[in-house]
């Protein structure tokens, strides 16, 4: 018997195959929705933004571009079909890219009676298309970018306007130059950014993906875990006797121990490397991270899927947004504005002070590190960060019960009522939590070195990535120490593979530089901190030479219109 179709059903897959233009998906962005591009798809993701378990700027940051690779490196097979179901319409030929509304990108209103010619695609092309700090947008066929003239590229430096009663201070010439100088180094070491050269590296990123499914470095090797386990069960146990014994700070060691070799479970459960199911691998990192550990999961995600779409962008990606601690960029001397954080980063006296010292002070402020992540879990869950509809509005309650769990385990049982005194209160305290600071080290390591130019969205993903993040050379037998954060530059590309497939990944890796001409950064865990210090401290003397800019500025009267 022939299957039949109600005319509603039909209507909608039909709609759902219509063929938009991209004058009418720029209009549909100009009205406020969020539009993206996936395989071809237009998805329209208004109704999943308060649902979605990774918060809705990740979304946020895709709009108006094709979202092909993020979305297939970052979700897995169910959320892919799931997200069909948001599905408007279909594009013909290769997507270019907007400019994102919460990156800046202005869009145009579109109306339906309009004559959607080839000219007015390229207009539209030229209305919402990203524009470089420096350079005019990339000539399609050379790949790099033409220079502006000097008038405007004093004023055209991303930065955020002053606030209403906010004081304006002019920004020296030098800060401006350094922002060209950084943009030109990345165009003449990476492969250019022309639309054919970009595709081809997408297309054997995707190929490179199917021979490492084939190659079966997506099963996870469950035995692997088993020693895990017995590593975490070890340094567990160890706390607890010395705990008994009275050595106090010989327990607070071995218990930090036991939450820096944790952390590296709960990173591969967030990205559903463990089991591959959302729901099982998110109950596996609440246990490890919330339980265990007083950290919230549902943070760290909200936080990390940003992270991994905007790596290293100085506005955009809060894992290098520390001020007024740390600035690897000169660009944060000049107030940006943090698009996730939804706030001004000041370049406040505060800052002034501690930047200028900050390679000196970088080592000694990651040893309280995990205090600010204790904020950072308590804001996320009782600000109602976290989805409360959704497939996720469980995550949040199981989270808070976990965080519950802790302070009760280790707040009230092991400093209360374990240790006698408060001297030793405090000494068990700062050492369980400083002996985790490699783990910050770790983290800050693979970007901090690495650039923050903005090179605009022709730029593909897999070579964002590569020119973002780079990887730690250690010997086979550190890897625990490391826990796959070593290799994070593969990691980037592929964030779902287990963590203990990622060595051999590396290969096949470097295989795909060679061959698209894409640098492989790897240093050694020693010279990738040189890198990191040598960062901080170009970044400390600009702070220096501002301060100096401004003292001969006050004491000769020198005011906005000489600049």
């Amino acid at each position: 018997m022939a299957e039949t179709t109600s005319p509603a059903v039909a209507a909608a897959r039909n709609r759902k195959e219509m063929i938009l233009s991209r004058r009418a998906i720029e209009g549909m962005i100009a009205e406020g929705k969020n539009i993206f591009i996936f395989e071809n798809r237009v998805i329209k993701a208004d109704a999943w933004m308060k649902f979605h378990p990774g918060g809705p700027k990740a979304i946020q940051h895709m709009v108006g571009r094709d979202a092909t690779d993020e979305i297939n490196a970052l979700h897995s097979k169910e959320a892919r079909q799931h997200m069909l179901s948001f599905q408007i319409g279909r594009i013909e030929g290769r997507w270019t890219n907007f400019l994102p509304p919460i990156q800046g990108g202005q869009f145009r209103p579109y109306n339906k009676d309009e004559d959607c010619t080839e000219d007015s695609d390229s207009s539209s092309q030229e209305s919402s298309r990203p524009s470089s700090p420096i350079f005019d947008e990339a000539d399609e066929k050379s790949g790099l970018r033409r220079r502006k003239s000097t008038s405007t590229t004093i004023s055209s430096v991303s930065s955020t306007p002053p606030e209403e009663g906010q004081k304006f201070e002019p920004r020296p010439f030098f800060l401006d130059a350094r922002t060209q100088e950084e943009i030109i180094l990345d165009i003449s070491k990476y492969p250019p950014l022309d639309a054919a050269r970009q595709e081809s590296i997408r297309e054997k990123y995707r190929a490179l993906d199917q021979r490492i499914r084939a190659e079966g470095l997506y099963n996870c090797n469950y035995f692997c875990y088993f020693i895990e386990c017995c590593r975490y069960t070890l340094f567990a146990a160890l706390a607890y006797f010395f705990l008994r014994l009275g050595w106090y700070g010989t327990s607070g060691f071995f218990l930090g121990c036991f939450w820096h070799q944790l952390v590296f479970t709960a990173h591969d459960a967030g990205h559903m490397g463990i089991t591959h199911n959302f729901h099982v691998d998110t109950v596996i990192g609440i246990i490890i991270a919330d339980f265990l550990g007083g950290l919230s999961l549902g943070w760290w995600k909200r936080n990390h899927n940003v992270h991994h779409i905007v790596t290293n962008s100085a506005e955009h990606d809060p894992d290098i947004q520390h001020m007024p601690f740390f600035a690897i960029s000169h660009r944060f001397l000049t107030n940006l504005r943090s698009t996730y954080y939804e706030r001004i980063m000041q370049f406040d006296a505060a800052a002034q002070l501690l930047l200028k010292y900050q390679d000196y002070l970088y080592y000694p402020i990651l040893l309280f590190g995990r205090f600010n992540l204790y904020r950072l879990s308590w804001e996320y869950l009782l600000l109602g960060q976290a989805p409360k509809k959704g497939p996720a509005w469980w995550h949040r309650w199981l989270e808070i019960a976990g965080q519950i769990f802790f302070w009760i385990w280790f707040g009230y049982g092991v400093i209360y009522c374990s240790i006698p005194d408060w001297r030793n209160r405090v000494l068990f305290i700062l050492i369980s939590h400083m002996v985790t600071a490699p783990l910050h080290v770790q983290i800050t390591l693979s970007h901090f070195a690495m650039s923050t130019a903005d090179l605009g969205v022709h730029e593909s993903f897999p070579q964002r990535m590569l020119r973002t993040t780079m990887d730690v050379d250690c010997p086979t037998w550190l890897d625990f120490f490391h826990g796959g954060l070593q290799f994070q530059a593969i990691h980037h590309l592929y964030p779902r593979i287990p963590r203990h497939n990622l060595r051999r990944t590396q290969k096949l890796v470097m295989e795909f530089c060679r061959e698209t001409g894409i640098p492989y950064a790897i240093f050694t865990f020693v010279d990738g901190n040189k890198e990191v210090i040598s960062r901080l401290g170009d970044v400390a003397k600009q702070v220096r030479i501002l301060e100096e800019c401004r003292k001969v500025c006050a004491k000769e009267g020198v005011f906005s219109g000489h600049h």
